[in-house]
């Protein structure tokens, strides 16, 4: 399969002219060969994973993350990361599609069916016909996220709009009050973000609220291309 008749269906899910300016989605190594019969899906690009992907004998890389080392505008990547692989990456504008990362977790969650809304290009909203109890949509996110932690500093009771964004969406937390939800589910929330906030906060983790994306990545690629996911967790454990 040609490499690049892969990243067109990647690009008509998940547009590359909607991924942000600052973003490096797209092509992070093109290599001199166009035939792939092999992919590994992963969040992130490491050397681990690169060194995954060559003992897998996979022909390319389908990340989430790109590298965070690579000059955007100049393509330089570092000499410390030296995959010699074709490695692509399809970041905020797969946050963005529909179907995407924050619709994933929406789902994941089994609130797909609940009337979702976009008015922020990374946030989505849900809105229940009636009130939800905070400690049950706890009980909830517990169920799927048993590492997620919660702030409510004015003591919220009940739920009824619920925004989301996967990974890092803390910085959407005053968007999310202006677009009258009444908490948000994101992760990587910071001290004083979560100090300052005046509604609840659910951080469920970034990697577990990403990760839930390579499935859908997998169903994007043709017929005839294999596919395996890299070994890869969060690299935040917890202390015993």
């Amino acid at each position: 399969m040609n490499k690049y008749d892969i990243t067109k269906k990647i690009e008509s899910f998940a547009p590359l002219e909607t991924a942000e300016s600052w973003d490096c989605s797209g092509w992070v190594v093109d290599c001199d060969f166009n035939e792939v019969s092999k992919v590994m899906l992963c969040l992130t690009p490491t050397n681990d994973i690169v060194n995954q992907a060559r003992i897998q004998s996979c022909d390319m890389i389908i990340s989430h993350h790109p590298l965070f080392f690579v000059d955007c505008h100049s393509g330089f990547v570092s000499e410390s990361f030296n995959p010699l692989i074709n490695l692509y990456c399809a970041h905020t504008n797969l946050d963005k599609a529909k179907g995407g990362t924050t619709d994933t977790l929406i789902k994941t969650l089994g609130l797909e069916d609940q009337q979702i809304s976009t008015q922020h290009e990374f946030l989505r909203l849900i809105e229940f016909n009636d009130e939800i109890a905070i400690n049950d949509f706890s009980k909830l996110i517990q169920k799927k996220f048993p590492n997620a932690r919660i702030i409510n500093n004015r003591h919220a009771e009940k739920l009824k709009r619920i925004a989301f964004c996967a990974g890092s969406g803390s910085d959407f937390i005053k968007e999310a009050q202006d677009l009258g939800a009444d908490c948000l589910v994101t992760g990587d929330l910071k001290f004083h973000t979560a100090l300052d906030s005046e509604i609840p906060v659910y951080d469920i983790g970034h990697f577990e609220s990403e990760i839930l994306i390579l499935p859908i990545l997998k169903t994007l690629l043709p017929n005839g291309v294999e596919a395996v996911y890299a070994k890869e967790e969060s690299p935040f454990k917890n202390v015993i």
